[in-house]
Protein backbone atom coordinates (compact mmCIF):
# COMPACT_ATOMS: atom_id res chain seq x y z
CA UNK A 1 0.00 0.00 0.00
CA UNK A 2 1.09 3.65 -0.32
CA UNK A 3 -0.34 6.12 -2.44
CA UNK A 4 -0.69 9.99 -2.34
CA UNK A 5 -1.84 13.07 -4.17
CA UNK A 6 0.78 15.89 -4.37
CA UNK A 7 0.10 16.98 -8.28
CA UNK A 8 -1.59 18.05 -11.44
CA UNK A 9 -4.10 14.43 -10.94
CA UNK A 10 -7.45 14.69 -11.95
CA UNK A 11 -9.82 15.94 -9.45
CA UNK A 12 -11.57 12.65 -8.89
CA UNK A 13 -8.34 11.08 -7.56
CA UNK A 14 -7.95 14.15 -5.43
CA UNK A 15 -11.88 13.63 -4.09
CA UNK A 16 -11.12 10.20 -3.43
CA UNK A 17 -7.61 10.95 -1.30
CA UNK A 18 -9.86 13.66 0.29
CA UNK A 19 -12.43 10.96 1.21
CA UNK A 20 -10.22 8.18 2.72
CA UNK A 21 -7.73 11.03 4.57
CA UNK A 22 -8.97 9.81 7.99
CA UNK A 23 -8.57 5.88 7.39
CA UNK A 24 -5.26 6.52 5.57
CA UNK A 25 -2.65 5.77 8.49
CA UNK A 26 -4.81 2.60 9.52
CA UNK A 27 -4.03 1.42 6.36
CA UNK A 28 -1.01 2.13 5.38
CA UNK A 29 0.37 0.99 8.90
CA UNK A 30 -0.98 -2.56 8.04
CA UNK A 31 1.77 -2.60 5.22
CA UNK A 32 4.91 -4.49 6.16
CA UNK A 33 7.86 -2.36 5.84
CA UNK A 34 6.15 0.71 4.49
CA UNK A 35 7.87 3.63 7.15
CA UNK A 36 11.12 1.09 7.10
CA UNK A 37 10.66 1.39 3.37
CA UNK A 38 10.53 5.29 3.44
CA UNK A 39 13.59 5.90 6.22
CA UNK A 40 15.54 3.76 4.18
CA UNK A 41 15.17 5.77 1.07
CA UNK A 42 15.61 9.45 2.88
CA UNK A 43 19.21 7.44 4.18
CA UNK A 44 19.86 6.67 0.19
CA UNK A 45 19.30 10.42 -0.84
CA UNK A 46 22.98 10.87 1.14
CA UNK A 47 22.45 13.41 2.86
CA UNK A 48 25.03 15.26 5.87
CA UNK A 49 24.59 13.91 9.16
CA UNK A 50 21.32 15.29 11.09
CA UNK A 51 21.07 17.89 8.30
CA UNK A 52 21.91 21.08 9.86
CA UNK A 53 21.27 24.01 7.32
CA UNK A 54 19.33 22.17 4.85
CA UNK A 55 16.04 23.23 3.27
CA UNK A 56 14.43 19.80 1.88
CA UNK A 57 11.18 19.69 0.26
CA UNK A 58 8.81 16.46 0.89
CA UNK A 59 6.23 16.64 -2.56
CA UNK A 60 3.33 14.44 -2.13
CA UNK A 61 3.35 14.29 1.89
CA UNK A 62 0.01 12.86 2.56
CA UNK A 63 -0.40 12.78 6.34
CA UNK A 64 2.98 13.11 6.56
CA UNK A 65 4.75 9.38 6.66
CA UNK A 66 7.63 10.86 4.58
CA UNK A 67 7.75 13.95 6.43
CA UNK A 68 8.32 11.86 9.12
CA UNK A 69 10.95 10.04 6.93
CA UNK A 70 13.02 12.74 6.09
CA UNK A 71 12.91 14.17 9.81
CA UNK A 72 14.59 10.71 10.71
CA UNK A 73 17.12 11.30 8.18
CA UNK A 74 18.26 14.57 8.91
CA UNK A 75 16.31 15.91 12.05
CA UNK A 76 17.53 19.52 11.96
CA UNK A 77 16.41 20.40 8.42
CA UNK A 78 13.94 22.58 7.28
CA UNK A 79 11.08 20.72 5.46
CA UNK A 80 8.49 21.90 3.16
CA UNK A 81 5.73 19.14 2.98
CA UNK A 82 3.42 19.57 -0.27
CA UNK A 83 0.48 17.81 -1.04
CA UNK A 84 -2.91 18.59 -3.50
CA UNK A 85 -5.09 17.21 -0.84
CA UNK A 86 -7.07 19.63 1.72
CA UNK A 87 -8.21 16.33 3.81
CA UNK A 88 -4.76 14.30 3.87
CA UNK A 89 -2.75 18.07 4.72
CA UNK A 90 -5.54 18.29 7.71
CA UNK A 91 -4.30 14.77 9.22
CA UNK A 92 -0.68 15.20 8.76
CA UNK A 93 -0.84 19.06 10.35
CA UNK A 94 -3.01 17.28 13.77
CA UNK A 95 0.31 15.60 14.80
CA UNK A 96 3.08 16.81 16.19
CA UNK A 97 6.04 18.29 14.13
CA UNK A 98 9.05 20.19 15.30
CA UNK A 99 9.01 23.87 14.43
CA UNK A 100 11.04 23.71 11.31
CA UNK A 101 8.40 21.95 9.11
CA UNK A 102 5.95 23.77 7.21
CA UNK A 103 3.01 22.27 5.19
CA UNK A 104 1.66 23.62 2.15
CA UNK A 105 -1.54 23.35 -0.19
CA UNK A 106 -0.09 23.08 -3.93
CA UNK A 107 0.01 20.80 -6.69
CA UNK A 108 2.60 20.79 -9.69
CA UNK A 109 0.63 23.32 -11.83
CA UNK A 110 1.30 25.85 -9.44
CA UNK A 111 4.51 24.63 -7.26
CA UNK A 112 6.56 27.64 -8.17
CA UNK A 113 3.92 29.97 -6.93
CA UNK A 114 3.81 28.47 -3.67
CA UNK A 115 7.41 27.19 -2.79
CA UNK A 116 10.39 29.13 -3.27
CA UNK A 117 13.84 27.24 -4.04
CA UNK A 118 16.56 26.36 -3.81
CA UNK A 119 16.39 23.14 -2.02
CA UNK A 120 18.92 20.74 -0.85
CA UNK A 121 17.25 17.82 -1.31
CA UNK A 122 13.86 16.71 -2.81
CA UNK A 123 11.73 13.59 -1.73
CA UNK A 124 8.58 12.63 -3.90
CA UNK A 125 7.06 8.83 -2.72
CA UNK A 126 4.62 7.50 -3.87
CA UNK A 127 3.53 10.81 -6.54
CA UNK A 128 4.76 10.82 -9.88
CA UNK A 129 2.48 8.25 -10.93
CA UNK A 130 -0.20 10.45 -10.13
CA UNK A 131 0.86 13.17 -11.91
CA UNK A 132 -0.39 13.46 -16.41
CA UNK A 133 2.54 15.40 -17.17
CA UNK A 134 4.77 13.58 -15.83
CA UNK A 135 8.08 14.91 -17.68
CA UNK A 136 6.98 18.74 -16.98
CA UNK A 137 6.68 17.51 -13.06
CA UNK A 138 10.31 16.19 -13.55
CA UNK A 139 11.72 19.37 -14.94
CA UNK A 140 10.65 21.53 -11.94
CA UNK A 141 12.02 19.21 -9.26
CA UNK A 142 14.95 19.98 -10.90
CA UNK A 143 14.86 23.52 -11.20
CA UNK A 144 14.19 23.61 -7.55
CA UNK A 145 17.02 22.06 -6.59
CA UNK A 146 20.37 23.58 -5.92
CA UNK A 147 23.33 22.50 -8.11
CA UNK A 148 24.45 18.94 -6.43
CA UNK A 149 21.25 18.07 -4.73
CA UNK A 150 19.64 15.13 -4.49
CA UNK A 151 16.27 13.94 -5.80
CA UNK A 152 14.53 10.40 -4.89
CA UNK A 153 11.67 8.92 -5.82
CA UNK A 154 9.99 6.27 -4.22
CA UNK A 155 7.78 4.52 -5.86
CA UNK A 156 6.03 1.61 -7.19
CA UNK A 157 7.19 -0.05 -10.85
CA UNK A 158 6.56 -3.55 -12.09
CA UNK A 159 6.52 -2.81 -15.60
CA UNK A 160 10.09 -4.64 -16.76
CA UNK A 161 8.98 -8.21 -14.42
CA UNK A 162 6.40 -10.41 -14.98
CA UNK A 163 7.50 -11.44 -11.69
CA UNK A 164 6.75 -8.36 -9.93
CA UNK A 165 3.96 -7.78 -11.89
CA UNK A 166 2.04 -11.00 -10.49
CA UNK A 167 3.05 -10.62 -7.14
CA UNK A 168 1.66 -6.78 -7.00
CA UNK A 169 -1.57 -8.05 -8.63
CA UNK A 170 -1.90 -10.87 -6.18
CA UNK A 171 -1.21 -8.64 -3.37
CA UNK A 172 -4.13 -5.86 -4.24
CA UNK A 173 -7.12 -8.19 -5.19
CA UNK A 174 -6.12 -11.21 -2.06
CA UNK A 175 -4.88 -7.84 0.26
CA UNK A 176 -5.22 -4.20 -0.45
CA UNK A 177 -8.40 -3.74 -1.67
CA UNK A 178 -10.85 -6.21 0.63
CA UNK A 179 -8.64 -4.17 3.55
CA UNK A 180 -9.76 -0.58 2.20
CA UNK A 181 -13.19 -1.97 1.71
CA UNK A 182 -13.50 -3.48 4.82
CA UNK A 183 -11.95 -0.50 7.09
CA UNK A 184 -12.74 2.39 4.60
CA UNK A 185 -16.00 1.35 3.13
CA UNK A 186 -15.39 1.47 -0.26
CA UNK A 187 -12.21 0.18 -2.24
CA UNK A 188 -12.54 2.82 -5.48
CA UNK A 189 -9.08 4.29 -4.14
CA UNK A 190 -7.26 0.81 -4.24
CA UNK A 191 -8.41 -0.28 -7.12
CA UNK A 192 -7.20 3.12 -8.71
CA UNK A 193 -3.53 2.04 -6.68
CA UNK A 194 -3.53 -1.34 -8.77
CA UNK A 195 -4.39 0.20 -12.01
CA UNK A 196 -2.23 2.65 -12.02
CA UNK A 197 0.91 0.81 -10.84
CA UNK A 198 0.38 -1.47 -13.24
CA UNK A 199 0.09 1.11 -15.66
CA UNK A 200 3.16 3.17 -14.48
CA UNK A 201 6.81 3.52 -16.26
CA UNK A 202 9.24 0.30 -16.03
CA UNK A 203 12.41 1.35 -14.48
CA UNK A 204 14.45 1.88 -17.71
CA UNK A 205 11.56 4.12 -18.70
CA UNK A 206 11.23 5.92 -15.23
CA UNK A 207 15.31 6.64 -15.68
CA UNK A 208 14.97 7.27 -19.15
CA UNK A 209 12.81 10.24 -17.94
CA UNK A 210 15.11 11.63 -15.21
CA UNK A 211 17.87 11.80 -17.08
CA UNK A 212 15.54 13.70 -19.94
CA UNK A 213 14.43 16.12 -16.92
CA UNK A 214 18.41 16.90 -17.28
CA UNK A 215 19.24 14.63 -13.76
CA UNK A 216 22.52 12.59 -13.60
CA UNK A 217 23.97 9.83 -11.54
CA UNK A 218 20.95 7.80 -11.62
CA UNK A 219 20.95 4.67 -9.04
CA UNK A 220 18.11 2.56 -8.44
CA UNK A 221 17.65 0.08 -5.40
CA UNK A 222 14.54 -1.76 -4.49
CA UNK A 223 13.31 -3.51 -1.18
CA UNK A 224 13.35 -6.26 1.00
CA UNK A 225 10.39 -8.25 1.62
CA UNK A 226 6.79 -8.72 -0.46
CA UNK A 227 7.96 -5.33 -2.15
CA UNK A 228 11.15 -6.45 -3.70
CA UNK A 229 11.24 -5.79 -7.18
CA UNK A 230 7.74 -3.84 -6.52
CA UNK A 231 8.86 -0.75 -4.90
CA UNK A 232 12.05 1.37 -5.83
CA UNK A 233 14.44 4.19 -4.94
CA UNK A 234 15.24 6.09 -8.19
CA UNK A 235 18.19 8.76 -6.93
CA UNK A 236 19.34 11.21 -9.45
CA UNK A 237 20.55 14.72 -8.76
CA UNK A 238 21.05 18.36 -10.49
CA UNK A 239 24.16 18.48 -11.62
CA UNK A 240 26.50 21.84 -11.78
CA UNK A 241 27.97 20.87 -8.10
CA UNK A 242 28.56 19.00 -5.10
CA UNK A 243 25.95 17.24 -2.81
CA UNK A 244 24.93 19.60 0.13
CA UNK A 245 27.76 19.82 3.05
CA UNK A 246 30.48 18.74 1.31
CA UNK A 247 32.40 21.67 1.36
CA UNK A 248 33.23 21.03 -2.13
CA UNK A 249 35.04 17.56 -1.09
CA UNK A 250 34.54 14.40 -2.87
CA UNK A 251 31.18 13.08 -1.47
CA UNK A 252 30.29 9.30 -0.70
CA UNK A 253 27.44 8.10 -3.33
CA UNK A 254 24.39 7.59 -2.17
CA UNK A 255 23.15 4.04 -1.80
CA UNK A 256 21.80 2.24 -4.83
CA UNK A 257 22.87 0.59 -7.78
CA UNK A 258 23.87 2.30 -11.09
CA UNK A 259 20.94 2.37 -12.88
CA UNK A 260 22.14 0.61 -15.72
CA UNK A 261 22.86 -2.45 -13.05
CA UNK A 262 19.78 -1.44 -10.48
CA UNK A 263 17.01 -2.06 -13.54
CA UNK A 264 14.56 -5.20 -13.25
CA UNK A 265 15.60 -7.38 -15.90
CA UNK A 266 12.66 -7.63 -18.57
CA UNK A 267 11.11 -11.21 -18.68
CA UNK A 268 11.68 -13.34 -21.37
CA UNK A 269 7.87 -14.26 -22.20
CA UNK A 270 7.04 -10.57 -21.40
Amino acid sequence: MGDKVGGNVGGGVVQAFDAHARSYDKLVAANPGYHDHLRLTTRRMGLPDRGAGLRLLDLGCGTGASTAALLDAAPEAEVVAVDASQEMLAQARRKVWPPRVRFVYANAENLGDKVEGPFDGILAAYLLRNLTDRDGALRIFHDLLAPGAPLALHEYSVRDSLRARFMWTSVCWTVIIPMGRVRAGSADLYRYLWRSVRGFDGVTALCSRMGDAGFVDLRVQTFPGWQHGIVHTFLGRRPGGPPPGTDGEAATPPEGLPAAEGQAPADEDD
